[in-house]
């Protein structure tokens, strides 16, 4: 029997399989202590009345094997969006089958019918599986630019800086 992938938007009714994924993934990255999201709290943000981002599912011989979560963002020096891929994960018992390489084929398509500039990622530093396959597919590492997040009391702190009276 020939094993089948397909590829589809995910759907509100996802929103536990989504969460499911977030989950591995964290478990892989050994950061499954900052998760923190609920299902409802991923369907309103994904599939509510402003989406902030998009997922896509694929499944092999109809099974749930991998996911993607981007959203768009916008490069000033391209004066276009471009697309965050902020998850990308492939089941352990999945991988090996092109499914990544799908997902990111699949993606850099919507990239390109939409117009979009660019697709841009971050990969944890000791992930040599990833780091590999994105290399091996051409992905340029951006050397010269380091990633910095803000959060927790250090967010409320720097927002406190803020004039009185501001607008977003």
């Amino acid at each position: 029997m020939n094993s089948k992938l397909t590829i589809r938007a995910a759907r509100r009714e996802d929103s536990a399989l989504i969460l499911q994924f977030i989950r591995e993934l964290a478990e892989y990255e050994r950061l499954l202590h900052e998760v923190t999201a609920t299902e409802q709290q991923l369907a309103e943000a994904i599939f509510g009345p402003r989406p902030f981002a998009e997922v896509v599912i694929a499944e092999w011989d109809s099974e749930a094997a991998g996911f993607a979560l981007f959203f768009a963002n916008f490069s000033t020096f391209l004066a276009s969006p471009g697309m965050y891929l902020e998850d990308l994960f492939v089941r352990p018992e999945f991988r090996g089958e092109g499914i990544g390489k799908a997902l990111l084929a699949h993606l850099a398509g919507i990239v390109i019918r939409r117009g979009w500039g660019r697709l841009d990622w971050s990969v944890l530093d000791w992930n040599r599986p990833a780091i590999e396959f994105y290399d091996r597919i051409g992905a340029r590492h951006l050397d010269d630019w380091l990633q910095y997040r803000l959060d927790g009391p250090a967010l409320g702190e720097v927002a406190g800086f803020a004039a009185p009276g501001g607008n977003e």
